[in-house]
């Protein structure tokens, strides 16, 4: 299977480097004294990643371990910082310090694969010394010249790059599909940069991540705010993730759509066009409504909201930096009406999943059928030579969660058999119901085989690509038949862990 390469690359097969602190960043850490740039070098890491992959087609089994790597950082409290995606889906973890031969065992404490963080630990005190950790420093600004720390392929010694931070905005990020705030900088950033530190004036303001392939000398940095609220978010002793206010919206830069709305001169908005079923928004805010205030920061008409002194970034970067559970103060006109909302602030849940991150996926093998969720993990390991069902697509790029409907269920293949004999043909068809009843998600699929109908399952799909087809297997048959199907293709669980 051959996994679709995005225009923004994050660096996995590529030695990226860490940078982490425990809890809130406090005073004490932002009035540590800057470091030297050869001090710097004494907090920088090369991280030794040896990892597997799901295998979506079939999900029972992994990859073959690979090897792959990056950079990290210390930090005060001793612990390293590195993006989510050095260590993504890792089995051991090696970590050496810039100019010393000798690795040490690290293990994995907090993984945040939204914001591409991570943070690991080494239990040898050896390791620790003669390292000097870096203190987290601010958000750039444009202009100011940046050193990025990393061991990029092509040579085994630190490397040291220098760049302008050109850009401060609210990018997607390539290992999550998240938009968050990043820095752009010209700075050198290939594989084997990630996961490392970049530094002004002796401090840590970022961490670099991702590059654009299709441009010359374009990296992105994750900027120190972000790192800062995966700190406060771990402090409790577990990672919770970012949340988000779950809309699709209008802009209201046509003056006769605000005339229309009834906006006066002095107000500005979006306009509320979806409210994802389950997410923050849900219950508070309404297909119509116009967004004025998030936590009293005015959004301009374009969805924009003020930064710093003149800089602007998308109105989402105010809700990225909170957490899941905190309340969020909204201000909207519905109907002429100017209201004060409250939404509660949580995980927004998305119809097609992102990625299992080394993990099995969801799957439930009956008779020889195999049904998984539809994940962008599945689009990006499509066969190779076989075109993405149209139907598909539009899940992944516009679908959204509804009551009936909480994930895509897919009988992905068939595993002949003489039970199942003439379904062979069935291949990533999306499932609607099974012996009569609705599935929204794959606890309702298993829970629905537990009840044929007249002495066989149906299965029935339904979808733009094929609708209306049917598949029946006797119930006995399909019993007696399913404990060798597992037998003959190697399958230890006929479900994955989530669903035992």
């Amino acid at each position: 299977m051959k996994r679709n390469i995005p225009i923004l690359l994050a660096l996995l097969a590529a030695w990226p480097c860490l940078a982490a602190a425990k809890g809130t960043v406090s005073a004490k850490d932002r009035t540590e004294p800057a470091l030297e740039e050869d001090q710097v070098a004494g907090s920088v890491v090369r991280i030794f990643t040896f990892f597997r992959k799901s295998n979506t087609y079939q999900p029972w089994q992994f990859s073959a371990e690979e090897e792959a790597g990056g950079a990290g950082c210390i930090l005060a409290d001793g612990r390293i910082f590195t993006n989510a995606h050095v260590v993504s889906g890792s089995v051991f973890l090696q970590v050496r310090k810039a100019g010393d031969p000798k690795k040490y065992p690290a293990k994995v404490e907090f993984t945040a694969h939204d914001s591409e963080l991570a943070v690991l630990r080494v239990e040898d005190p050896a390791f620790y010394r003669g390292t000097t950790p870096l203190s987290l420093g601010s958000l750039p600004r444009q202009r100011d010249r940046v050193l990025v720390y990393g061991f990029p392929v092509g040579g085994d010694d630190l490397s040291v790059t220098e760049g302008i931070v050109s850009r401060i905005e609210v990018t997607d990020y390539a290992h999550s599909g998240r938009g968050l705030l990043t820095v752009q900088t010209d700075a050198a950033i290939n594989p084997g940069n990630s996961g490392g530190p970049a530094v002004l004036d002796g401090k840590l303001i970022g961490v670099a991540f991702q590059y654009d392939q299709d441009s010359q000398s374009t990296g992105y940095l994750v900027p120190a705010p972000v790192i800062e609220r995966f700190l406060r978010d771990i402090a409790d002793g577990r990672y919770d993730g970012v949340p988000e206010l779950g809309i699709r919206y209008q802009s209201l830069e046509n003056e006769s759509l605000r005339r229309y709305r009834g906006l006066d001169s002095e107000e500005t908005g979006i306009q509320v066009s979806t409210v994802v079923h389950g997410s923050s928004a849900w219950g508070v805010l309404q297909p119509g409504d116009i967004l004025t205030r998030v936590d009293g920061v005015p959004i301009a008409d374009d969805g924009t909201a003020p930064l710093r002194g003149s800089e602007r970034v998308l109105f989402a970067h105010l809700i990225s930096l909170r957490q899941i559970g905190e309340a969020l103060r909204l201000q909207v006109i519905r109907a002429g009406r100017r209201l004060e909302l409250t939404a509660p602030l949580r995980n927004t849940p998305a119809l097609v999943g992102n990625s299992f991150y080394g993990d099995h996926p969801t799957y439930f093998v009956f008779a020889g059928l195999v049904f998984t969720p539809l994940t962008r993990d599945y689009l990006g390991d499509f066969r190779e030579g076989e075109a993405i069902p149209s139907e598909l697509k539009y899940y992944a790029d516009y679908g959204l969660p509804t009551p009936e409907r909480r994930q895509v269920i897919l009988l992905s293949h068939v595993l002949p058999h003489q039970v199942n004999l003439g379904y062979q043909g069935a291949r990533d068809v999306v499932v609607e119901r099974v012996n009569g009843r609705p599935v929204a998600d794959m606890r309702e699929l298993v829970s629905a085989f537990a009840h044929p109908q007249g002495g066989f399952h149906i299965v029935e799909t339904d979808g733009l690509a094929s609708p209306g087809e049917l598949l029946a297997l006797d119930a006995a048959q399909a019993a007696k038949a399913h404990p060798a199907i597992l037998a003959d293709y190697g399958i230890e669980k006929d479900r994955s862990a989530d669903l035992r």
